[in-house]
Parts: C-alpha cells; sequence; structure tokens
C-alpha cells in the first residue's frame, strides 16, 4: 500500500505519502478493508492528505475506486477529543435525509487494527478553497460561493436531529457554559506558557454568555475550509470535518464562521482588509444578516459575546495543535512560536470591548 506523491490541482484536495509518524498497519488494515468495506481485484494503495492538524486523513485507492479513511491521531489525547466515532455517526445520519455529506462506509473502534479507531467514507471529487479570499475568481463566483456557505448552514441548523436519531447526540441546553468549560479544561491540559488574554476570556466569558438556550446540531468548525464543493458549481455537496459537532447553539457556528473577518492566519484562513463590495464576498454584517434572514430572526443580540467565545475556543483548540507539534506527533514540524494562539485571545478581548 505504498504510493508516490500526487500533486492536487488547484481547490482539490492535496495528498502525497504517508508521513513517517502517521503511518498505519498496512497489512491488518488491508485485511480489515476487506472484510468491512469491499474487497477489490486491484491491490489497496494507500496515501495520505497533506492537510489537517486534527485527526489524519488518507486515501485508500483500488483500480479507479477511491475511499477515504479517517482516524485519531497518536499518542495521548485530550479528553473528549478526536472523536472519530461521532464523526461518523452524524453524517450517517445526515446522509439518510439527503444533507450533503460523504457516504459512510464501515466504523471500526477496534484500536488493535491500526492502533486508533477510525472510519472510512466514500471519496468526493470536487473543490476544497483553502484562500478564503478565493483568487482568481470573478467576484459573481465568489458571491454564489458565500452564499451557499451561509444556506447550507441555516439548513443544519433547521434539521429536526430527533427525527434523524440525534436525540442523544449531546445534552441540549447551557451549552455555552458547558463549552467554556470544557475548553478552559483542554487549554489547561495543553498550556505551554502564560497568555493574559487568555486568562482575561476564562474569568469573563461565563458571565457576559446571553440568556439565550437554543438547540440544533451545531457542527462545530464549520467554515469554507471544511466544506466540498462542486467540481464546476457554486453548490457544496459535502460539509466536511465533524469532529467537533454536538447538538449545540446555532449562534455558535455563525459566530466561528466570522472569525475570518478578524484572523491573521494565511493558513487557518482570513477574510481581514478585503473591500466586500469589490470582492463579491459579504462583510461581517452582511453574512449575519444573510443567516438571520434564512432562519426567521431579526438580529443576533450579544453577537460580540458568540464571536469571543468562538475565538476563545478556537486558540484552545490551536493549543492543542501547538502542544501535539511540539512533542512530535502532529501533523507539522515542532514550533516555538505561539503567536496564533495569542493573536486569537488578544482579538477575542478586543471583540469583547467592541460597542
Amino acid at each position: 500500500m505504498n504510493q508516490d506523491t500526487v500533486t492536487a490541482d488547484p481547490g482539490r484536495p492535496s495528498i502525497g505519502e504517508v508521513r513517517e509518524n502517521q503511518r498505519l498497519d498496512e497489512a491488518a488494515l488491508n485485511a480489515w478493508f476487506r472484510a468491512h468495506v469491499a474487497d477489490p481485484a486491484q491491490p489497496l494503495v494507500l496515501s495520505q492528505f497533506n492537510r489537517g492538524a486534527s485527526n489524519p486523513t488518507y486515501l485508500i485507492t483500488a483500480g479507479q475506486t477511491r475511499w477515504v479513511l479517517r482516524k485519531k491521531p497518536p499518542g495521548q489525547l485530550l479528553p473528549s477529543a478526536h472523536q472519530v466515532d461521532r464523526e461518523y455517526r452524524v453524517m450517517a445520519a445526515l446522509g439518510s435525509i439527503g444533507f450533503p455529506v460523504p457516504r459512510m462506509r464501515a466504523l471500526c473502534e477496534d484500536e488493535s487494527v491500526i492502533g486508533t479507531a477510525f472510519y472510512v467514507m466514500d471519496f468526493l471529487e470536487g473543490r476544497i478553497f483553502r484562500n478564503a479570499r478565493l483568487p482568481g475568481m470573478a467576484p459573481a463566483e465568489r458571491r454564489a460561493i458565500y452564499d451557499n456557505l451561509n444556506a447550507t448552514l441555516a439548513r443544519l441548523h433547521q434539521v429536526d436531529y430527533a427525527a434523524i436519531g440525534l436525540a442523544d447526540y449531546g445534552r441540549p441546553g447551557n451549552y455555552f457554559q458547558r463549552q467554556i468549560d470544557r475548553w478552559i479544561k483542554q487549554y489547561r491540559g495543553a498550556q505551554t506558557e502564560p497568555i493574559p488574554e487568555m486568562e482575561r476570556l476564562i474569568a469573563e466569558l461565563p458571565d457576559r454568555i446571553p440568556p439565550s438556550d437554543e438547540v440544533s446540531i451545531a457542527h462545530g468548525d464549520y467554515r469554507l475550509e471544511n466544506v466540498m464543493f462542486h467540481p464546476t458549481e457554486p453548490r457544496i455537496i459535502a460539509v466536511l470535518d465533524w469532529e467537533l459537532s454536538t447538538l449545540g447553539h446555532p449562534l455558535a457556528d455563525v459566530a466561528y464562521g466570522c472569525i475570518l473577518y478578524h484572523s491573521a492566519s494565511e493558513s487557518w484562513g482570513t477574510l481581514s482588509g478585503i473591500d466586500p463590495e469589490a470582492a463579491g464576498i459579504p462583510g461581517e454584517q452582511a453574512y449575519v444578516e444573510a443567516y438571520c434572514r434564512r432562519t426567521g430572526r431579526d438580529a443576533i443580540p450579544g453577537f460580540n459575546v458568540y464571536l469571543a467565545f468562538s475565538m476563545f475556543r478556537l486558540a484552545s483548540i490551536g493549543q492543542g495543535v501547538f502542544k501535539r507539534n511540539l512533542i512530535g506527533i502532529g501533523n507539522s514540524p515542532a514550533s516555538a512560536d505561539n503567536s496564533h494562539v495569542r493573536h486569537l485571545a488578544t482579538t477575542a478581548c478586543a471583540i469583547l470591548d467592541r460597542p
């Protein structure tokens, strides 16, 4: 199951050889795959997607047929992180009602096969846009892409989760307080240095969350990079990366998507400094208003607090990624630069102070 490096076209997933620190027991995987997914006549060829800092993701090829394997990372993990079984469950449920997700094939929770739990789903041919500014596109194309991104999120939040078997997918109610508690623990578990702005957010956020207590399926990481568009049309064919999904507050997803307007990270994504009218990309207010129209809202009171919370949560996730890289089990080389986390925390504090 070896493969030389594959160079993807722009907008297509970037795929290469399996990284040395994330190699699998290919014989065991081959036996499991043929027993639980498919038994093609051709040999299985394994390669790895180059992007993604959370759950390692692999391409399995047999002749012209392709599947995707997604697994927990190696090493000791933070509590409640990297729950690939939940990803599998929510996508299988949403796929049953025609929501755009890949077709799920099989889940393996037996860690003896390749060392961690994993699942296999169909590979889809489409476009993933890594640069949120969508360079090289006409303003009308960008406008259509962001409009569909917004519409798909609104559709997700209106799914009857109980009707598709997800009534127990999370604890309904009190979402923000539970999330703040969770991400404080995750941050403390991965903390490598004192960051005063993170301490301020930890102290202030619990008392500033608005009292609204809505419940929907919350994706948890909904942004342009985590969806796949049709090869030629401005239409989402798959929402990906459901690791952080739960029954939660829908406005957390809306606020999280708006981090792009405040992020300075080219690797994570940024819309900072764009001219919305010239680019054809909606500004923050226009994006929120479009979501409100689609979900029957007049406005979102307390949006600054939701946005600051979303940045705090992303900073906590980033701290976990930073520490995994630091100890040599991440997807990127170790670095002493933790500026991404510090920038998010500083910006979140500034947003809390906005009128």
